[in-house]
């Protein structure tokens, strides 16, 4: 009687096995609320400072800002916090990224936690300086000198100033990430240089779709600002999906073998 119980103790209290699906579900869950609570936790960190980044991303207007509405500045100030957050946070969320891609890689391959966060993370910052100081820059200017030529006099209120930085420098930090996502998926045999070749089309199509959404104005100015650039990352991500890609697996006849799902980190070079 005395066994029984405790065996039906043991078994009541014993954990339920997990399959190898839903343990990737528990980890990717357990991976975003640390991404989250760190994002939180970095907008409380740079909300305090918000005026010092709108006043960095004032550099290319060179004018005072002004507010229409008593709450414009505060959510002005948030959303700048928020963007800050995001930088902030970055490096916590790419090494998630990085935990919950490496069993897909081969063990040497795991070692290169720190290079892949330093690279994934000078790239975004690269990203979010390149559009602050060149991309709006030349959009503001055509904008502005559009509405002066007409005897119009700009006064650019601080909400829309911060709406149209904040989707510039977001759009741009994400893309410069876009070769770096490019070789890895090639390191992991998921993609091939010669497939995105042979979707270079298709792929310009898509990134003037994205520029079309992600573009705060409507004019084809604006648009090829953002398209250009984008098409331009995926050239590069081709070129380095080259080099520093891994070529895929071939039988004897020469065709592409597709090896099945969580045996990347078993292949054999």
């Amino acid at each position: 009687m005395y066994v029984y119980r405790s065996m039906s103790m043991a078994v009541g209290h014993a954990e339920p096995v997990r399959t190898p699906l839903q343990r990737h579900i528990y980890s990717l869950k357990r991976r975003l609320y640390w991404c989250g609570g760190t994002f939180l936790a970095a907008c409380l960190i740079t909300f305090p400072y918000a005026d010092k980044m709108i006043a960095w991303l004032k550099k290319p207007y060179g004018k005072d800002l002004i507010f229409y509405a008593p709450t414009e500045a505060i959510f002005a100030s948030i959303k700048v916090a928020l963007l800050g957050g995001l930088v902030l946070a970055m490096p916590v969320i790419l090494y998630h990224l990085w935990k919950f891609i490496s069993p897909a890689l081969l063990p040497g391959e795991q070692r290169y936690v720190i290079p892949f966060l330093s690279v994934a993370f000078g790239f975004f910052a690269l990203g979010v300086v390149f559009a602050n100081f060149v991309i709006v820059p030349l959009s503001l200017q055509f904008m502005l000198q559009f509405g002066v030529d007409r005897s119009l006099v700009p006064q650019l209120g601080v909400g829309f100033y911060v709406d149209f930085n904040v989707k510039f420098l977001l759009t741009f930090g994400l893309a410069f990430e876009l070769p770096l996502a490019i070789t890895l998926m090639s390191r992991l045999r998921l993609i091939t240089p010669e497939l995105l070749a042979h979707y270079r089309k298709h792929a310009i199509m898509l990134n003037l779709i994205i520029a079309a959404i992600l573009t705060p104005t409507s004019d084809i100015f604006n648009l090829l600002l953002m398209a250009v650039p984008l098409i331009l990352l995926y050239e590069v991500g081709i070129i380095s999906a080259k080099v520093f890609g891994r070529p895929p697996i071939r039988d004897l006849m020469g065709d592409e073998v597709v090896l099945p799902t969580g045996t990347a980190g078993k292949r054999v070079l």
